[in-house]
C-alpha cells in the first residue's frame, strides 16, 4: 500500500483526539493534493510488454466487437431465431460489446497517443458505465438460465410464461437495476478524496480509486458487498437454483439420448456462466488483503476481454441454429461475394 495511505490510516486509528487529529490532518493532505485527472498506468509498467498486451488487447477487443455484433444481425435477420433464448442472447451480445468498449477504445487511444491521462469526470463516467454494463450481463445470465429452466422443465407451459412481453419486461428489469446499482457506486465515489493520481489499472476500476482515496472508505466497501451481492451473488445463486432444478428434470428423463439433447441446450450457457462469474468473484469478492495487483489485472482482462471475445464463439460452436443463421447472414453480405 502507498505509504502516504498507510500514514493516513496509521492516524485513524491512534485513538481519541488523536485520532481525529489525524483524520482532519489526512484529509488536508487530500485538499492540498486532490486531483483534477488521474494517471491510467495501464497493463504494464515494461514499456516492451505494455505494448505486445496492449497488440493482444486490441485484436481480443476486435475479434470480440465483430463476433458479438455479427451474432446480433444473425438473429434479427433470420426470422427462426426470433424466440425468448436467442432474443436473450442478442441483449448480451450487445452487452458484451458495450461493457468492452468503456475500457479498451480508451486504453487503446492513451497508447497510440502517448497519453496515460483521464480527467475526473470522465473516470467517473468509464465507472459508471462499466459497473452498469457489467451487472447488467450479471443478471441477464439468471435471465437466461430461468429461460433454460422453463424450456426444460415446463415445457407445456413455455410460450405462454415467456412471452415476447415477458422477455422485454427481464431485459427492462436488468437494466433498471444494473443502472441504480451503478448510480449509487458512482455518486458515493464522488464523495471521496484522492491523495494520488496514479491508478494501477487501465481503466478506473472501483477498487483501485477506493485504494487512492485518503477518506473514510467503509461505506463504499461496504456497498460493494451489499450492492455487489444484489448484482452479482444474487443472480449467480438464481442461476446454481435453475440448473439444479434442471439437473433434477434431467435425470428422470429415462433415455441418455433424450438427457443430452436436454443438457446440450444449456452447455454453452453454463460454459459463459463459469467464465464470468469465476474472474468477478475472485477479484472483487475477496478481502483486500488478498489482492495483488497482477492477479487482479489477469481476472479483469479475463472478463473484460478474452470473455466477451469468447461468447460469440461459445454459442456459435455448439448451436447448429445460430451457425446455420450466421452462414446465410456471411453469404448475403457483399463481403462474401466474388468481385
Amino acid at each position: 500500500m502507498d505509504p502516504v495511505r498507510l500514514e493516513c490510516l496509521g492516524q485513524e486509528v491512534s485513538g481519541g483526539d488523536a485520532q481525529e487529529t489525524g483524520y482532519h490532518s489526512c484529509l488536508d493532505m487530500a485538499n492540498q493534493t486532490q486531483v483534477s485527472e488521474f494517471i491510467l498506468l495501464g497493463l504494464s509498467e515494461q514499456p516492451r510488454q505494455q505494448q505486445a498486451l496492449v497488440g493482444l488487447s486490441c485484436s481480443l477487443y476486435l475479434t470480440g466487437c465483430l463476433g458479438n455484433l455479427l451474432t446480433v444481425l444473425a438473429i434479427i435477420s433470420d426470422p427462426r431465431l426470433h424466440s425468448p433464448m436467442y432474443f436473450f442472447l442478442s441483449h448480451l451480445s450487445l452487452l458484451d460489446v458495450c461493457f468492452t468498449s468503456t475500457t479498451v477504445p480508451k486504453m487503446l487511444l492513451n497508447h497510440v497517443c502517448g497519453l496515460a491521462t483521464i480527467s475526473s469526470s470522465a473516470c467517473l463516467v468509464q465507472m459508471y458505465f462499466f459497473i452498469a454494463f457489467g451487472a447488467a450481463d450479471s443478471i441477464l445470465l439468471s435471465a437466461m438460465a430461468y429461460d433454460r429452466y422453463l424450456a426444460i422443465c415446463r415445457p407445456l407451459h413455455y410460450m405462454t410464461i415467456m412471452s415476447m412481453l415477458r422477455c422485454a419486461q427481464l431485459v427492462a428489469v436488468t437494466w433498471a437495476v444494473a443502472s441504480f446499482i451503478s448510480l449509487v457506486h458512482t455518486i458515493l465515489m464522488t464523495r471521496l478524496s484522492f491523495y494520488a493520481s496514479r491508478v494501477p489499472h487501465f481503466f478506473c476500476d472501483i477498487n483501485a480509486l477506493i485504494q487512492l482515496s485518503c477518506s473514510d472508505t467503509q461505506v463504499n466497501e461496504m456497498l460493494m458487498l451489499v450492492l455487489g451481492g444484489s448484482g452479482v451473488l444474487v443472480p449467480f445463486v438464481c442461476i446454481m437454483a435453475s440448473y439444479t432444478l434442471i439437473a433434477v428434470a434431467v435425470w428422470k428423463v429415462p433415455s441418455a439420448r433424450g438427457k443430452w439433447k436436454a443438457f446440450s441446450t444449456c452447455g454453452s450457457h453454463l460454459c459463459v456462466v463459469s467464465l464470468f462469474y469465476g474472474t468477478i468473484i475472485g477479484v472483487y469478492f475477496n478481502p483486500a488483503s488478498t489482492h495483488t495487483t497482477y492477479r487482479d489485472m489477469a481476472a479483469t482482462v479475463m472478463y473484460t476481454m478474452v470473455t466477451p471475445m469468447l461468447n460469440p464463439f461459445i454459442y456459435s460452436l455448439r448451436n447448429r441454429d445460430l451457425r446455420s443463421a450466421l452462414r446465410r447472414l456471411l453469404s448475403q453480405s457483399h463481403f462474401a461475394k466474388p468481385l
